[in-house]
């Protein structure tokens, strides 16, 4: 089976409408509390790679871009990057030789997974009494203002 057929059918049986955008390109999107609000996520296989980016944050002052490489430390398998106007970003990509469908669902749980704690980051950054306690939200500061 093709890497293409794997993805294919891994994203045809998610709940909701996985739109295949080309040959070896698809768009979802993926809604829940778990990640407050809608995360659009693409996924694409080129250079014998499968590719999965997400939008996670649009540019926010209390995001300095060295905790995304601080951050960058503490993940597997993706990582997080900055577009030139600040918006956060969630990359990550493995190789498409042996590439099942349980191999799929880990990529994008990851992927999912760390927009999800950027923005827990955030919220617990804007409003500490009202987030909700997890690994990056429970020391939340603000940084150090000049």
């Amino acid at each position: 089976m093709s890497a293409v057929d794997v993805v294919d059918a891994y994203l045809a049986g998610l709940p909701g409408a996985a739109r295949r955008l080309a040959h070896a390109e698809w768009g979802l999107r993926i809604e829940g509390d778990h990640i407050d609000g809608a995360l659009d996520v693409g996924v694409r296989i080129a250079d014998e790679l499968l590719r999965v980016q997400a939008f996670a944050l649009p540019a926010d002052p209390t995001i300095d871009p060295r905790l995304l490489l601080h951050w960058n430390r503490q993940t597997r398998l993706v990582r997080f990057g900055s577009a030139r106007a600040g918006d956060v970003w969630v990359h990550a990509d493995v190789p498409v030789l042996g590439l099942d469908e349980r191999g799929v669902d880990r990529l994008l749980g990851l992927v999912v997974q760390a927009a999800a704690r950027a923005r827990e980051y955030v919220a617990a950054v804007s409003d500490p009494a009202s987030a909700e306690h997890t690994w990056m939200s429970r020391a939340a500061r603000p940084p150090a203002g000049d």
